[in-house]
């Protein structure tokens, strides 16, 4: 089962070290990891997306909070949360593919950040089915490069 934990940490040097040798030393993988500081600049947020089951999450949410530079752990339940991720996608065109290409763009709301004659690159933002689904039909053209940043959350309430 996939799990998206929120972790507030203090913005310090080897805070990411930390969090991430915790996760390796227990053999626990970490499927996406974003980090980035918050409004507060003394406070960065990770969101983390690891997968097991209630106790092995259980056991993490433990682990991080003994961590001295962790405020916050937050471990979100379907519904608590909006989460999104940005996609990057150079996509292979031609003079016949492109117009198709662009359409699809269109229909997923996503942008065309870059155009080049044999290829267009896409950025596509959204929850994790609509990236797959986008990257999933960008595959039929080609799909000649692409980048992830991971899932962001924060809490609904």
């Amino acid at each position: 089962m996939r799990h998206t934990i929120s972790v507030l940490v203090e913005n310090r040097f080897g805070v990411l070290t930390r969090v991430a040798g915790l996760f390796s030393g227990r053999g626990f993988n970490i499927d996406t990891l974003n980090v980035a500081p918050t409004q507060d600049p003394t406070a960065s947020r990770m969101t983390i997306v690891t997968r097991g089951d209630d106790a092995t999450l259980e056991q993490i949410v433990k682990q991080l909070n003994k961590l001295p530079d962790v405020i916050k752990v937050v471990d979100f339940r379907d519904g608590e949360y909006v989460d999104r991720e940005l996609v990057l996608v150079k996509v292979a065109v031609n003079s016949k593919t492109r117009a198709e290409v662009m359409q699809i763009t269109d229909i997923f709301r996503a942008k065309i950040v870059d155009v080049q004659p044999k290829s267009v690159t896409v950025e596509v933002t959204g929850d994790e089915g609509k990236v797959e689904k986008f990257i999933e039909l960008m595959k039929t053209f080609g799909v000649l490069d692409l980048t992830r940043t991971g899932k962001v959350a924060l809490p609904r309430r």
